[in-house]
């Protein structure tokens, strides 16, 4: 059975929407530097929702599982998912004929996911998917700068 998150300690609530928010501002860092305009406060934003929305999906799953009703949490996160979707899809554009933005779309939808996994307390996956995350980002930029990958 899932965590029942209203009856989380204080701390345990900190770790979850702290974990989410530092890993949204790490993103956000990311891509203030490349002075992209959704930056610090538009991933830590979506991280910390995402964290928020999914905390209370599994909470209000407990809930109802507790008093014998049925429910399915993975509905919330389809749900987030797709909104997150439509944010993302909102910062790509065209500008003579080269599409712009798409690193930027990503990362909002890697700042939705870590919020996602961090709201379930899955933190091991969180950790290595972030690492993941800053090595592509890094990586990328270096071999940007000796013509090898295109710039977004």
């Amino acid at each position: 059975m899932l965590p029942d998150a209203t009856a989380l300690p204080l701390s345990e609530i900190l770790l979850r929407l702290g974990a989410a928010t530092l890993c949204g501002l790490l993103l956000g860092f990311e891509r203030e530097l490349r002075g992209k305009d959704a930056g610090l406060k538009t991933h830590s934003l979506v991280s910390l929702s995402s964290a928020l929305i999914t905390a209370s999906a599994l909470s209000m799953y407990a809930d109802v599982r507790a008093h014998g009703g049925d429910a399915d949490p993975l509905r919330v996160i389809q749900g987030l998912a797709q909104a997150i979707g439509f944010i993302a899809a909102g910062t790509i554009f065209v500008a003579q004929r080269d599409v712009k933005n798409l690193t930027t779309a990503a990362s909002i939808w890697l700042a939705a996911s870590a919020g996602i996994v961090a709201g379930a307390a899955q933190f091991k996956l969180l950790a290595v998917a972030m690492g993941f995350a800053f090595a592509v980002l890094i990586l990328l930029k270096v071999l940007e700068r000796y013509g090898l990958s295109k710039r977004d």
